[in-house]
């Protein structure tokens, strides 16, 4: 159904090739996830198959068809038979829901009597049937992810593609969405997925073929993520020095206190710093004591307290601003532009 034979792509500017002689074969009804770092040549596998581009050296096989010999005016037909799942959902933000999905099957001349059928049959199947007359800000992250499945689907594909689709999600939505696809693809939708989702290509136990700086490195039935030291940690790291801060704060205040109540005057800056000098020695001592404990192998060498960093202000976050997509652009981007009687290639078995 999908063949790479020896595909190399080659981006202007760059000298490292995206993908170098990748050569492999998805059979009608799998499911396949492309793992790997990012830049590895995931995203570049998808766009080659969804004829986003053309490989610069070796051929690209879908649905019986060499990719590179197809026109370009029938691109857009060719596109109709596989549907694509995008991280940014890319939703048409003036319509419905119902319109959104009911938009793939107007622009390739389907009567009103199928779309009204269609889609809401469609709708149901992700899980969004009676909310046809909401618009996409009206919905959660998840549910615009549906949308946007349930828009890849009406076509009802042979292929169903996915770059990221969990990227944008929290983690339990995340779960219901792998779900999602996992109910499309027993029903008979070959399903190839690019993911840095490890726990759950770990726990599915598909097909996994892993890319590294655009080679083809395992191809394995029934695999995991593989390596995961190149996944970044979000865990805070602990903040060095805290219990030293305490320490001064609660000793500057008690040894005020004996002071003015044994001689009724402040006491001097010297002898508070004495005094201080000691607690926190003490303090740091007692910190270390606690890192060498809970550390698994103690460094050999004498650990050295850093030097308190200058606190600075937080980073304002700044909200993503929506794309303004038109129909025209989408259309053709899903494989949805004006259909001629000679563009008809349809899919092969």
């Amino acid at each position: 159904m999908i063949r790479f034979e020896n595909v190399t792509k080659r981006y202007r500017g760059t000298a490292r090739p995206a993908l170098n002689d990748v050569d492999f074969e998805v059979l009608r009804g799998e499911f396949v996830f492309l793992v790997g770092a990012s830049g590895s040549g995931k995203s570049s596998c998808l766009r080659l198959i969804l004829r986003e581009e053309t490989p610069s050296d070796g051929r690209v096989v879908v649905l019986g068809r060499d990719l590179r010999t197809l026109s370009n005016r029938k691109v857009p037909y060719f596109r109709r038979h596989v549907g694509a799942v995008f991280q940014d959902f890319r939703l048409l933000p003036g319509k419905t829901i119902f319109q959104n999905v009911a938009f793939t099957l107007q622009v390739t001349g389907s009567s009103r009597a199928f779309i009204q059928q269609a889609v809401p049959e469609v709708l149901a199947l992700v899980g969004l049937d009676g909310k046809e007359k909401r618009l996409p800000h009206e919905l959660s992250g998840g549910e615009q992810q549906r949308v946007a499945i349930a828009r890849a689907l009406v076509n009802r594909p042979q292929v169903l593609l996915a770059d990221e689709p969990t990227g944008n999600l929290d983690p339990a939505t995340s779960v219901d969405i792998m779900q999602l696809f996992s109910r499309i693809h027993a029903g008979g939708t070959t399903v190839v997925m690019a993911t840095h989702e490890a726990g759950f290509v770990d726990q599915m136990q598909r097909r996994v073929i892993e890319l590294k700086d655009g080679e083809m490195v395992r191809d394995e039935r029934h695999g995991g993520y593989g390596d995961t030291s190149g996944i970044p940690s979000l865990a805070p790291e602990p903040e060095r020095g805290a219990a030293a801060v305490a320490a001064l704060t609660a000793v500057l205040e008690l040894h005020r206190e004996i002071v003015e109540n044994e001689t009724g005057e402040q006491p001097a800056a010297s002898e508070v710093a004495a005094a201080v000098a000691e607690e926190i020695a003490q303090a740091e001592k007692a910190e270390l004591l606690e890192e060498a404990i809970h550390e698994p192998e103690p460094a050999e060498q004498p650990i050295v307290k850093e030097p308190e960093r200058p606190r600075t202000n937080p980073i304002p976050v700044v909200e993503a601003i929506e794309m303004d997509v038109s129909e025209l652009g989408l259309a053709d981007r899903l494989g949805l532009g004006e259909q001629r009687d000679e563009d008809e290639v349809g899919p092969t078995s």
